[in-house]
């Protein structure tokens, strides 16, 4: 088996000309459909896919790679991206176990399509263990979905939102539904997506009105709470490795970006460049310390998925801290990337101005920090006594 080239999947000059428009679509809060664009004509919608269903077979792991290597050049592409290799990466979690349902997403995805990830909901720290939506389902083995969604990215362009919602009605009831709808009169989005970073993503709130999901597109019916089925570990899984991937490729353009600046400055009392100093030196040492810690956690962690190791109940806490640990050290190498760069980069046009305000974001994507030390505590000490 030939070596894995990041570079065939995601070629130089393409993440050139991705990282040339991020600048544009951050300070013209747009969607980037030139990077898709481009993305899905070199095949990147479908690199989890099999090659039997006309995809590039990659894994989980190939994909974190990719991934940090995208979001180094846009990190707002690669997030809004990541979501649809959720669930491509979910479906590739299932056809790897043996388990059925997902097909249609690969299939789908080799055809072009685009896949969006609708489970967040305003105050429903549940996340995958409950909703706010209601499932209702339909005589034809379907459902409709009522409710509405936050954080919906790639809201201008996704084919179909794959969601969750809670069936309240069925005789089994309660049941959590998850199902895929498409752009139909019954989804109407938002657009509301006017924040501080992470722009280009789109990713607006969605409102589901009765939103029909066909009896194929019904995924999982599942039991609310904490779940072993296969939906609840493969979408966690690959959410935070591919999360926890874009905020290190962010992460590692910070850290190149210091080092550029420390080599192009120089010091008007020595004339010696920054890179000479010892206080810059020291400072970003800490940060390669910092930063060479995280891809090899990812790799570690996907190669598991990939490989269906069994970590049991460590799963959770494996994965919820590796998505917290990238995101807190990737925003502390932007902060010592600022300071390196100097009173240049407060200024918007200044990429690491944008780096700074797009590292935010990631301490508001599931796990968060409470939830990723509350799983840690019960993994170390056991669960709270009530």
């Amino acid at each position: 088996m030939s070596a894995f080239d990041p570079a065939v999947f995601l070629p130089d000059d393409l993440l050139e000309r991705i990282r040339e428009r991020a600048p544009i679509h951050d300070r013209e809060n747009t969607f980037p459909q030139q990077d898709l664009d481009e993305l899905r004509a070199a095949g990147y919608l479908s690199i989890l896919v099999p090659t039997d269903r006309g995809g590039a077979g990659l894994g989980l792991a190939e994909a974190a790679v990719l991934q940090q290597r995208l979001a180094s050049a846009a990190p707002a592409t690669a997030l809004a991206i990541n979501m649809h290799l959720v669930w491509t990466g979910v479906a590739k979690v299932f056809s790897d176990r043996g388990v059925a349902g997902l097909e249609f997403v690969q299939d789908g995805a080799a055809a072009g399509e685009v896949f969006a990830f609708g489970i967040s909901e305003g105050g429903n720290d549940l996340v995958l263990f409950g909703s706010d939506t209601d499932a209702v389902p339909t005589a034809d083995g379907g459902y409709a979905f009522t409710g509405t969604k936050i954080f919906t990215s790639l809201a201008p362009v996704w084919t179909k939102l794959g969601l969750h919602g809670l069936d309240t009605t069925s005789a089994d009831a309660p049941k959590l539904v998850f199902a895929f709808v498409e752009r139909t009169d019954a989804v109407v989005t938002g657009d509301d997506w006017d924040t501080l970073g992470m722009r280009a993503t789109q990713s607006r709130t969605t409102r589901l009105s009765s939103a029909p999901a066909a009896a194929e597109h019904v995924v999982r019916r599942i039991d609310p709470g904490p779940n072993p089925d296969p939906i609840v570990f493969g979408i966690f899984s690959v959410f935070e490795i591919l999360l926890a991937s874009v905020y290190t490729g962010l992460a590692r353009r910070a850290l190149d970006l210091a080092v550029e600046t420390a080599h192009r400055r120089r010091s008007k009392s020595t004339g010696a460049a920054y890179s000479q100093d010892p206080d810059i030196r020291w400072r970003i040492a800490d940060m390669g310390l910092a930063y060479d810690a995280l891809p090899p956690q990812i790799q570690a962690l996907a190669r598991d998925v990939d490989e269906r190791v069994d970590h049991g109940a460590r799963w959770f806490t494996l994965l919820s801290g590796l998505k917290h640990r990238a995101i807190t050290t990737a925003k502390r190498i932007v902060d010592e990337a600022m300071l390196v760069a100097g009173g240049g980069s407060y200024f918007s046009s200044n990429e690491l101005s944008r780096l700074y305000r797009d590292v935010l974001a990631g301490a508001f994507h599931p796990s968060d920090p409470e939830s990723a030390h509350a799983t840690a505590a019960s993994a170390w000490l056991g669960p709270r006594e009530t």
